[in-house]
């Protein structure tokens, strides 16, 4: 018990430290980690899918379709290229569709919807992150990299998670969703959502390019929708009856584990921020 405690705490501290590091560093380093992380999250979805037996999607491809969707995204926010950068993606998507016509596979229309689900609930969602983290400046004709946006929805995320479980822990009685999540309770949920919008008056202080109240709504939203997310891979899970979605993560469980709840997180809080004019 010990020993999975300390594997724990290192685990855990070394994937903040190089999550933090990477986006606050440079865009080459948020590049590089956030094409790896959709790699290899996009991979592991289609090695539990392998698990159910029922379908198997080509790994390999939808895994480069998921890096590639990332950095063309990237390169189009940067304004290093035009929408055309986005074809070589379309093109594997066509191919993990023909292919399926002569792998005489047992279930093709199963591996079709999961191949795409692939894309839909995971690629998309950490490609959206570059719409956080670049900003174009229609003044200077120039784009910015500000890591603070997506850097603050981990954090939101992270907040809500651990005030979660110690006010969970300490006071939670009534069940969110025991159907999906029975250690889940609604004082948890309520009390993990305060820490984290108590931390954007902090954000609101040190970076006043949203105001207060832009700032709390980001994290309000970030919280709700992260929420979700958790129960969604919680469902998931549930279905193929599987604790954790990989190993990968010594005492923490997979890439969909550790980052379930920014699935549904980041596109709520890109739908949020163009909502409020930012973009």
């Amino acid at each position: 018990m010990k020993s999975n405690f300390v594997q724990r705490t290192i685990t855990g501290i070394l994937f903040v430290v190089i999550l933090v590091g990477c986006i606050l560093l440079t865009p080459i380093s948020f590049g590089i980690l956030f094409a790896l992380i959709s790699a290899l999250s996009v991979y592991e979805f289609g090695q539990l899918m392998d698990k159910s037996k029922q379908v198997a999607i080509n790994k390999k491809i939808t895994s480069l379709a998921g890096a590639y969707l990332f950095l063309a995204v990237m390169a189009f926010c940067t304004g290093a290229t035009d929408a055309q950068v986005f074809l070589p993606y379309l093109l594997l998507l066509l191919y993990l569709m023909i292919t399926e016509l002569y792998l005489k596979k047992e279930n093709p229309l199963g591996n079709w919807a999961f191949t795409m689900l692939s894309q839909l609930y995971i690629a998309l969602p950490f490609a959206l992150l570059n719409i956080l983290a670049f900003h174009n400046d229609v003044a200077s004709s120039s784009v910015s990299y500000n890591p603070v946006l997506p850097l603050s929805v981990f954090v939101f995320i992270w907040l809500s998670d651990t005030g979660a479980y110690c006010v969970g822990s300490l006071i939670g009685k009534h069940r969110l969703f025991e159907r999906i999540s029975p250690k889940k309770s609604w004082e948890g949920s309520i009390g993990g959502g305060a820490f984290s919008i108590a931390s954007s008056l902090v954000f609101a202080h040190y970076f006043p390019f949203l105001h207060l109240a832009e700032w709390m709504g980001l994290a309000f939203t970030v919280v709700v929708f992260g929420t979700w997310g958790d129960l969604t891979e919680s469902l998931m899970k549930r279905q193929l009856g599987i604790k954790d979605s990989g190993n990968i993560l010594p005492g923490h469980g997979g890439m969909l584990d550790r980052f379930d709840s920014a699935l549904m997180a980041i596109p709520a809080a890109v739908i949020y921020l163009c909502a409020v004019r930012l973009f």
